[in-house]
């Protein structure tokens, strides 16, 4: 293959498509963890006690919502997820910016339920861009290209941050990210669905969106666990040590208060730089598995230094989140992988739903964190719920089967 029909290939209408779908997903995501502390407090909420409990409702909405959006695209195609799950979680964050003029509930109801939806909505964007792309390029290209859709689509969450510091309230980055959503709409309609998908879609012998096939066979079910299990550290750090971020500056007594929206930006510029790194990585160790494993051993270095090597300054805790980032940069990798272990027929349900599983174990890691803390302290239960996580996902890595040059054109029977 020439360098031209390379470049033709990573930068298809799919790809492009699928990048700035991811952008928009990031941004609206992790838009709640930055205006958390402003948002509430805004309202006469509580940051901290209810700031949790909204963020675990919009986990919990993910975790629905990757359930039924990777069903819906095995069953109805890549391509009715991308449209319907934007539509939704665009519409959700367009009615969080409303939020301070409803009288007819209590805002915090109100904020809960819009996340929750939101949360739902945006289930469906990284699984069945993917899964999309996925199908759509060939073998040897499909590390770098799904890398460069996560690698353009994480900086999301740095516009996010910069839009909430340059705009004068909350409200209007909810309006902006629910505006950039439903703008995504128009380009979508060029895309084509995948044609390994069309293959199979009219056939009715073969048995689609059936998740039920993830847990009747040992073989599947212990897979689709590997495939979660890889992915826990990696919102460890995000929704532990960056949306926290305030909690563990206070408990390592830093001379200056951690902002969590500083600490997730920091973070996401350093995991856009691993997502686009972890390809050409993959790409050039032949191997899925060792540039994982790799990636998640120089994060696990990162978080020992960030706990417990003795510093004072608020920036020195921002590079370690940029350091975190980089290692956990193998985000689109370990989704690629999920894709790659399962066959068309299912492949959509479970590469959409391994993500979400990993984003709803952040109700766990926070509910973990938050019965430790008064025995343990903030630091040493952060320390056991990374310990667990990081356990999880080294052991995953390492027995999971390699999926590097793997065809796609496979199904479950």
């Amino acid at each position: 293959m020439t360098r031209q029909q390379k470049l033709k290939h990573l930068f298809s209408l799919p790809v492009i498509v699928a990048a700035l779908g991811y952008f928009v997903d990031i941004y609206d995501l992790l838009l709640f963890g930055i205006v958390r502390v402003p948002s509430l407090q805004d309202m006469s909420l509580d940051p901290d006690t209810l700031g949790v409990s909204i963020l675990n409702w919009q986990m919990s909405g993910l975790l629905l919502g990757g359930i039924l959006w990777g069903i819906l695209g095995d069953k109805r195609g890549r391509l009715s997820v991308l449209f319907g799950s934007i539509i939704l979680y665009s519409l959700a964050n367009v009615a969080c910016g409303f939020l301070p003029h409803i009288n007819f509930m209590d805002k915090g109801t109100a904020y809960i339920a819009l996340r929750f939806i939101a949360g739902i909505g945006l289930a469906g964007e990284l699984g069945a861009g993917i899964t999309l792309v996925s199908e759509s390029l060939p073998k040897e290209l499909r590390a770098i290209g799904t890398s460069l859709v996560a690698g353009f689509g994480l900086f999301g969450a740095v516009v996010a941050n910069f839009t909430v510091e340059l705009t004068s309230h909350w409200t209007i980055a909810y309006w902006i990210g629910g505006a950039m959503g439903l703008c995504l709409l128009l380009l979508r309609i060029g895309v084509l669905e995948s044609g390994i998908f069309k293959e199979i879609a009219h056939d009715k012998s073969v048995k689609k969106g059936n998740i039920l096939m993830l847990f009747n066979s040992w073989k599947r079910f212990s897979l689709y666990l590997k495939c979660i299990g890889i992915g826990l550290p990696t919102w460890f750090c995000i929704g532990i040590l960056a949306m926290l971020g305030n909690q563990f500056g206070k408990a390592l007594k830093l001379s200056e208060e951690i902002k969590p929206g500083m600490a997730i930006m920091w973070a996401y510029i350093g995991i856009s730089a691993g997502d686009f790194l972890s390809g050409f990585i993959s790409h050039w160790l032949a191997s899925r598995k060792k540039a994982i494993l790799y990636m998640m051993l120089f994060t696990l270095l990162g978080v020992s230094l960030m706990l417990f090597l003795p510093y004072r300054s608020a920036g020195m805790y921002y590079f370690y989140c940029v350091w975190l980032g980089l290692g956990t940069g193998y985000w689109a990798m370990f989704v690629t992988v999920g894709a790659e272990q399962f066959g068309t027929n299912i492949r959509s349900t479970a590469a959409t739903t391994i993500p979400n599983m990993v984003r709803g174990t952040v109700v766990l890691m926070t509910l973990l964190f938050d019965f430790g803390k008064n025995d343990l302290g903030v630091v040493y239960s952060g320390v056991t719920v990374g310990v667990i996580c990081f356990a999880l996902g080294i052991y995953s890595t390492v027995s999971i089967p390699e999926t590097h040059n793997r065809e796609m054109d496979f199904i479950e029977k």
